[in-house]
C-alpha cells in the first residue's frame, strides 16, 4: 500500500522561500500523476499543482509564477517550490497520487500523506 509523507513545512515570513517534499513507498508512483493540495482553517481543501507522470505541470491560478512542482521518480518524491510566500498560503499542505480524470477535485485521488503545516506571518 503507498504511503506518502511529507515534509519541510515551517513558519516564514512574508516573501520568504519553501520547498516541501514529499516521499513515496510501498506502491507504483512514476506511472500516476501527483498532486498537492492545501487547507487553511474553516476552509475547504483546495487544489495548489499537479505533476504528470511526463513531467507535465498544472497549477491553481493562485499560485501560477510563485510555486513549482516537480518530481524525481528514481527517489520517489514529488516537490513544491514555493516562492514570494503570502500569509493567505498558510494551510496545511498535502499530497496526494491521483486516480480519477479530475484533477481539480480531491475525490480523484486515492492516497493522501498526513499533511505539512506551512505558516506565513510576519
Amino acid at each position: 500500500q503507498l504511503q506518502l509523507v511529507e515534509s519541510g513545512g515551517g513558519l516564514v515570513q512574508p516573501g520568504s522561500s519553501l520547498r516541501l517534499s514529499c516521499a513515496a513507498a510501498g506502491g507504483p508512483f512514476g506511472l500516476y500523476a501527483l498532486g498537492w493540495f492545501r487547507q487553511a482553517p474553516g476552509k475547504e481543501r483546495e487544489f495548489v499543482a499537479l505533476i504528470h507522470r511526463t513531467g507535465d505541470t498544472y497549477y491553481a491560478d493562485s499560485v501560477k509564477g510563485r510555486f513549482t512542482i516537480s518530481r524525481d521518480n528514481a527517489k520517489t518524491t514529488v516537490y513544491l517550490q514555493m516562492n514570494s510566500l503570502k500569509s493567505e498560503d498558510t494551510a496545511v499542505y498535502y499530497c496526494a497520487r491521483r486516480s480519477g480524470s479530475n484533477s481539480l477535485q480531491s475525490n480523484s485521488y486515492d492516497y493522501w500523506g498526513q499533511g505539512t503545516q506551512v505558516t506565513v506571518s510576519s
